[in-house]
């Protein structure tokens, strides 16, 4: 059986660069090629050469279009606007797209999603298990927790980030929302400053920190009088994000058009 064909798109960047080196590992799979923006550097490059090695026989192209229709599956941690136009690509091929970029409006991922229609796509804020596990435990907690309890988010990511808070952050705060019954639009609060007033009941805050090279630090609290539970995922690597990726786009082989996530994946539902 013929292993997937994988494209990574952005594959120049940092978790680019890591999804390229692990599928090239890999004995599940085949780096088929690697997606840049147009007039990069790298486009219509051979990726050893692009850098600074052989060539090894995986093209880089800034005009995707053919390479999308000939992959199994695309990887694709890249920008908001990129990765909706891919999502309309992979839906016209039928290719599977995994879709770990973050910093994603309500009408991106409308955008994302409706694909699903047309081919299997896995979207999630991360792709690591155990933030996924950490996700599946916060929306326990808080369906065991009234609102006595007040949910705060805080993340700490390294000083290059674009977006706040995270995505995963966000991932965390729909898990505890979820668990309580409620909408996070409605009862979110990302910012505070100045005379803020007392905490309004039944909000789930949001605080971000960034500096320096931090991969990713997140704590979910339930403070209530008397106690405080705290839940945290730290990720010292961001290569178990890469590893995720790669195992929802082995999953996603053979299934059915629809709009999945890393809950599908790892069978958390």
């Amino acid at each position: 059986m013929a292993k997937p064909a994988i494209v990574v798109t952005g594959g120049s960047g940092r978790m680019g660069r890591m999804l390229c080196d692990l599928a090239r590992a890999s004995d599940a799979m085949r780096l088929a090629g690697v997606v840049e923006a147009p007039g990069h550097d790298w486009a219509g490059r051979d990726l050893g050469a692009a850098t600074g090695g052989a060539e090894i026989g995986v093209p880089v192209t800034d005009d995707p279009s053919s390479l999308v229709a000939g992959a199994d599956a695309v990887i694709d941690f890249t920008t908001p606007a990129a990765t909706v136009a891919m999502a309309r690509l992979c839906a016209a091929s039928g290719t599977a797209h995994i879709v770990g970029t973050t910093g994603l409006s309500l009408e991106d991922i409308a955008a994302i999603d409706a694909a699903g229609t047309r081919t299997v796509v896995v979207r999630a804020g991360n792709m690591s298990l155990g933030v996924n596990l950490l996700t599946a435990l916060v929306r326990q907690v808080a369906a065991s927790l009234d609102a006595d309890y007040d949910i705060e988010i805080v993340e700490a990511h390294h000083r290059r980030k674009v977006d706040a808070p995270s995505g995963t952050a966000l991932m965390l705060g729909e898990a505890a929302a979820e668990g309580r019954g409620v909408d996070l639009g409605e009862v979110a609060d990302r910012g505070r400053d100045g005379i803020t007033g007392a905490r309004t009941r039944g909000d789930i805050g949001f605080a971000a920190i960034r500096g320096g090279d931090v991969v990713g630090e997140h704590d979910v609290i339930f403070a209530g009088a008397g106690e405080r539970l705290v839940l945290r995922h730290v990720a010292s690597d961001r290569s178990v994000f890469a590893r995720g990726a790669l195992r929802a786009a082995l999953w996603a082989q053979g299934r059915a058009p629809g709009a999945y996530d890393m809950r599908d994946v790892l069978n958390l539902r």
